[in-house]
């Protein structure tokens, strides 16, 4: 079990912001956090990770991280942290980035194994695609054999292709090597496939907390399904308007009549949603 109740004043865009966290995870869970930029994300990892500082208390099993008195170093965190940037080593090869966290040989191969890089093994960062790259740091994590795994948008450089067979490889580890996961994602499909647990942050706060079900799927009434996006534009086709809308990584078209296409602007959040086959489009909040 790992509790963490943390407080720390942050500088956002918008000014001084409260980071007021009261979170218990059980052990081998995957955890995602989302919610809009600027949330404390990524401030609540670096803080579970010893990389800033904050007051109040985290405790994993029975050993105190932080408290009034002490700040556990980082290098005593039994942790694995997989950066945005890959942030390997360049002078080394693939199998002495791994080697360096741990020089257990046998154990650098077969995560090398389980990701489909053995032929790499031997060459630099740069001689590598940047999916390749993302692999490498995700093997990296591992071996320190973490009992907590962090991640910060790890997948958000790659094609929809790569992120995919990440996303597998991801959970392949997870499930192999029992940790405890917490990553920050703002890709409903990708929190959906991973996750069995969903928090949403909003100003520092703990807005939702819940399975992926429960969170993402959320339909009214008789609706079939509901998807959150951006409204592109508006696009006038003879009597008829075409919504223009981007969901995730898709484009979807709505058709909507002259009376619905006034109450929309480019650039709104909107919700997409069906009764039947017909797609609606509505104002989301």
């Amino acid at each position: 079990m790992i509790n963490i109740n943390i407080h720390k004043t942050l500088q956002g865009a918008r000014g001084e912001m409260n980071l007021d966290i009261n979170l218990s995870i059980k052990e081998h869970e995957f955890v995602t956090l989302s919610g809009k930029s600027g949330s404390g994300k990524t401030t609540l990892l670096r803080v579970l990770a010893g990389l800033e500082d904050a007051k109040g208390e985290i405790k994993v099993a029975n050993k105190i991280w932080l408290d009034k008195k002490n700040s556990l170093a980082v290098q005593k965190r039994d942790i694995g942290f997989v950066f945005q940037d890959y942030a390997l080593f360049p002078n080394m090869s693939v199998e002495e980035n791994l080697l360096y966290v741990n020089k257990d040989k046998t154990l650098a191969k077969q995560l090398l194994e389980l990701t489909q890089l053995t032929a790499m093994a031997k060459r630099l960062p740069n001689k590598l695609s940047g999916g390749q790259k993302q692999r490498v740091s995700l093997c990296r994590a591992f071996m320190a054999r973490p009992k907590l795994l962090l991640m910060d948008e790890p997948l958000s450089a790659l094609d929809v292709d790569m992120r995919l067979k990440l996303q597998h490889d991801i959970l392949a580890l997870h499930k192999k090597f029992g940790t405890t996961t917490i990553m920050v994602s703002h890709d409903p499909s990708e929190i959906y496939k991973l996750s069995n647990r969903v928090v949403i942050l909003e100003n520092g706060k703990i807005t939702q907390d819940g399975t992926p079900k429960n969170i993402l799927l959320k339909t009214q009434g008789s609706q079939k399904f509901s998807l959150i996006g951006e409204l592109l534009e508006i696009i006038q086709a003879d009597i008829i308007f075409i919504a223009v809308v981007a969901i995730g990584q898709q484009i979807v078209e709505v058709v909507l009549d002259e009376k619905e296409a006034s109450n929309f602007h480019t650039g709104d959040k909107v919700q997409v949603s069906t009764k039947a086959f017909a797609p609606m489009l509505s104002l989301a909040h």
